[in-house]
């Protein structure tokens, strides 16, 4: 049996913070050994405390973290970034400069030219860089994109996919500590919904699809009186093969929760999928018929069966989703040692792509509600080289 990673933390006094805790304890591969999880010296004393980090490896900034940990023989070997958008960039690097592997919020950076100074970074160390997309990993999202490149739907015609979210509904920021980040550009990036929500929805329609998205035309707006930073995005998109779509994402949707869906649209029928009732994918196909999958029926696929974790009818949800993405890269992180190929997860590439999204989109409207093309990750990194 193999030793857990051990694994860092920089950020993480959060819903979401605890939510990653929660999963790479999920299946014991990894153990938390140090941590800096916030600026505010007692917090981070007393939150170190709690969950059992020794008083030595209890950090006050990530520099120091990155340094002492380096100088350990049994320093982390991978680190979590939960922190600020506009800190991911500083932080991962310092990691990767140092030889350990990093799984980073998204978006990864609020400057496409940093993402692809930590992609090029993380590969000329030969280390992994991992994106907290989650949402991929739920089973009937890996359903989804295998009836789609089975070529169940045929063709495809358009990708539809929503993110909103009643978060933002009022002034949160000048009440919660947590909120403040988010609506301020300096920290947030050029948009603040697109950055927090849209880049999910992105992510989502991509890997299911297995289309990328080529240009963007975007009209941000700002709903909730008194606010500084968008908080609704309006984006049509142009995908591979002159697939059309729309991507809507709002973080002042009053009485929505987290409703994260997306539909798949092709000449044979469609699929949709909701985050908010994961367990389930429905298929419609051209003459009505209409099909359910459920998770761990009987017949699932592999690529979902390899993330489906109980019994049907014993529901598996955001926990283990993120579970499954800290499976994925520990075994990638131990298969490296044996000569194996890692198993999918998000990248820097795609890490990469999302801040590219965030850019396009505050262009698109600045320039009037324009389309605007998005930029070749791979190809730009090969003009870098």
């Amino acid at each position: 049996m193999r030793k857990p990673l051990r694994l860092g933390m920089v950020g993480g006094l959060s819903n979401v913070g605890e939510t990653h805790r929660a999963a790479a304890r999920m299946d014991g591969l990894y153990s938390l050994d140090a941590a800096v999880l916030s600026r505010d010296r007692d917090k981070n004393r007393r939150a170190c405390e709690d969950l059992g980090i020794a008083e030595d490896r209890r950090y006050s900034d990530f520099a120091a973290m990155a340094a002492a940990e380096a100088n350990r023989e049994d320093g982390v070997e991978v680190v979590a970034v939960i922190t600020p958008n506009n800190t991911h960039a500083p932080i991962a690097a310092a990691f990767l400069e140092t030889g350990v592997h990093v799984l980073c919020e998204k978006p990864m950076t609020t400057s496409y030219e940093d993402a692809l100074g930590l992609v090029r970074l993380a590969r000329e160390k030969n280390l992994f860089l991992a994106l907290c997309h989650a949402y991929a990993f739920y089973p009937m999202v890996h359903e989804a994109r295998r009836i789609v490149a089975a070529g169940e739907l045929g063709a495809l015609r358009t990708i539809q996919v929503e993110y909103p979210s009643g978060w933002g509904a009022s002034l949160v920021e000048t009440s919660k500590s947590g909120a403040a980040w988010r609506m301020d550009p300096a920290q947030s990036g050029a948009s603040s919904v697109v950055g927090d929500l849209g880049t999910h929805a992105h992510h989502l329609a991509c890997f299911v699809s297995g289309l990328q998205a080529r240009a963007l035309l975007a009209e941000l707006s700002t709903t909730v009186k008194g606010r500084g930073a968008d908080d609704n995005a309006q984006l049509l998109l142009r995908f591979d093969g002159g697939v059309g779509g729309a991507l809507w994402t709002t973080m002042a949707a009053a009485g929505c929760a987290n409703a994260l869906r997306l539909r798949v649209f092709g000449e044979r029928g469609h699929l949709a999928w909701s985050q908010e009732t994961p367990e389930e994918l429905f298929f419609r196909g051209g003459s009505g018929a209409d099909r359910v999958y459920r998770r761990a029926m009987e017949g699932m696929s592999a690529e979902a069966a390899a993330y489906s974790r109980s019994r049907p009818g014993q529901p598996q949800g955001f926990a283990e989703s993120f579970a499954n993405l800290y499976r994925a890269l520990a075994r990638a992180i131990h298969g490296r040692a044996d000569g194996a190929a890692p198993p999918w997860f998000p990248d820097g590439v795609d890490g990469a792509r999302g801040v590219d999204l965030v850019e396009a989109a505050r262009r698109s409207h600045d320039g009037g509600g324009v389309w605007v093309a998005l930029r070749d990750v791979e190809a730009d990194l090969a003009a870098r080289d």
